[in-house]
């Protein structure tokens, strides 16, 4: 009995210390988050390739719910009933990093800038992709009632630095913190490092330079005021509207861009391409940023001061003749042009024509944005891939004449992919997706274009871009992984070395134990054979 007492003891003991080391683990690594970690983590997710698993919430594998579980716990399921504020997105999404986007049984992670991460399925993984032309259809946004939000001052998210003032970043204006100015960019980015993060803005330091919009190229941003939202709102002249986004504000907008002549089609409350070329004419004609966001300039816009659209003489019918050289000269490089290059991080009208160049091509499948961003450099990747150019993920001037080129190849998977799903009612999803690696020659030998022989070039062309290209993404996913995700991983590899210590000392106490039952069990018999000798001793020694 004594024996299955302390056998019972070991085990509990070792049992309670199991449970605190893997327990204790797991809450650390769901630990309350911040919405800009959410939104870092979201990402490299996406760069780091984790697959999808039903019901899975750890590092590299994970489903929807899973993605936003594994960095901050709280709630897998009602994350919308439980969060602390909430709004429809087709009103608008505030800009803020790291809310969750809602629809029925599934949920994602806005990660600013107009773009959501969500692990969709077996066949898809995790997704980046813009809102906007996500086939998801977000119905909410929400904040995740397991992260903290900052409401005013310095964030930091995914290398650069933000400032919030009530809620969201500002954008397209500047302030002045601890005598220094600081200048933020229409996505809301500092021109500078702050030398500290805890410090605020002076008072009286605001200065807008243009419009205030969201996160660029969101397709519905802003703060919505939807009877379903909790939590803190926001005034009208906070709220922003982009591609996507509707109701009164927007017909509002309509009608006043009718007004100066910018917009002539019906004023329907939907911000649709229309109004969002009208609204691009005006900032144009106001010297405002042009980016097709209504924000803070919208003060502009319903001012008296505001600029009329330059009246078009119609004196003369024009000939087919003007039409065909302006579509000539609006696709066709010059040399000039040519000798430029374009690379990440820059931002300027002509990368938006190299983008909608790109989608006309089949690479591209979001709304043009101006700026050249990861997305923009896969797509690039892909197009030099298909066209055998060098991949570097750079617009040099080979890729700049080879993208306006007659005899450019089109994405050869867009149309592989339209042939095999010719049955189905799926769309098909082309973008920045990564082309495969590895080929056979017979599958890069789509169409032969220029009439030349590949061959005898075909396999060595497939070398040298497989080399190229690995190095290029393996560059870019090393570059983009946020610190946190090291802490995180290293957290939970933590659990499996406290089950091997535990198993070790499982082992080490059981064996001293039976060490030590063996020695007191041969002890006993020794004692019990000494008694029996000395009993049959007395036992001879009274015969005699």
């Amino acid at each position: 009995m004594q024996r299955i007492k302390k056998i019972a003891a070991i085990i509990l003991a070792i049992a309670t210390l199991s449970s605190v080391c893997v327990f204790g683990s797991t809450f650390s690594a769901g630990a309350r988050g911040t919405g800009a970690g959410l939104a870092e983590w979201a990402l490299n997710a996406y760069y780091s390739k984790w697959s999808y698993v039903y019901g899975g919430a750890t590092p590299g594998a994970v489903d929807c719910s899973g993605l936003i579980y594994s960095y901050c716990g709280g709630a897998r399921v009602g994350m919308l009933d439980v969060a602390t504020e909430k709004g429809s997105v087709s009103a608008g999404i505030p800009r803020v990093h790291g809310l969750g986007l809602w629809m029925p049984g599934h949920v994602g992670v806005y990660v600013g800038d107009g773009m959501e991460v969500d692990a969709r399925g077996d066949d898809y993984g995790v997704c980046y992709q813009s809102v906007s032309s996500s086939y998801m259809g977000w119905t909410y946004w929400f904040k995740v009632a397991a992260c903290d939000y900052i409401t005013n001052g310095w964030e930091s998210f995914n290398g650069g630095y933000y400032y919030y003032e009530n809620g969201q970043y500002i954008v397209s204006t500047s302030r002045t913190i601890d005598g220094v100015t600081y200048n933020f960019d229409s996505k809301g980015r500092s021109d500078k490092t702050p030398s500290d993060m805890s410090s605020k803005a002076d008072s009286g330091s605001s200065s807008s330079s243009g419009s205030s919009d969201s996160s660029s190229s969101s397709n519905s941003s802003g703060s919505s005021n939807s009877s379903g939202s909790t939590g803190s709102q926001t005034s009208d002249k906070d709220l922003v509207y982009s591609n996507g986004s509707q109701g009164a504000e927007v017909s509002k907008i309509q009608k006043r861009l009718t007004e100066l002549g910018y917009y002539t089609g019906e004023i329907s409350g939907k911000f649709d391409d229309a109004t969002e070329q009208a609204y691009r004419a005006f900032q144009q004609a106001a010297g405002l940023v042009v980016d097709g966001i209504s924000g803070s300039d919208r003060e502009v816009l319903y001012s008296d001061d505001a600029p009329e659209a330059p009246k078009q003489e119609t004196t003369e019918p024009e000939t087919t003749t003007p039409e065909v050289e302006e579509t000539t000269a609006a696709t066709e490089p010059t040399t000039e042009e040519a000798k430029n290059e374009f690379k990440v991080g820059d931002e300027n009208d002509k990368i938006t024509e190299i983008q909608k160049q790109l989608a006309a091509l089949g690479y591209f499948d979001i709304d043009p944005t101006g700026y050249f961003g990861d997305y923009t450099v896969q797509s690039v990747k892909n197009f030099q891939l298909a066209n055998n150019l060098s991949v570097t993920g750079v617009v040099d001037e080979d890729t700049y004449n080879a993208l306006y080129a007659d005899d450019a190849v089109k994405n050869p998977y867009l149309a592989q992919e339209a042939a095999s799903t010719q049955s189905d009612d799926a769309a098909v999803v082309s973008g920045p997706s990564e082309m495969p690696l590895t080929a056979e020659i017979s599958d890069l030998i789509i169409e032969n274009v220029q009439n030349q022989s590949y061959t005898d070039t075909a396999s060595e062309v497939v070398k040298k871009t497989n080399v190229v290209t690995k190095k290029a993404l393996s560059k870019s996913v090393d570059t983009v992984a946020p610190a946190v995700t090291t802490a995180q991983v290293t957290r939970s590899a933590n659990v499996w070395l406290w089950l091997v210590l535990v198993v070790m000392i499982l082992g080490s106490l059981t064996g001293l134990f039976f060490m030590r039952d063996r020695k007191t069990t041969r002890y006993q018999k020794y004692c019990a054979k000494k008694q029996k000798r000395m009993a049959k001793g007395k036992e001879v020694s009274s015969r005699w």
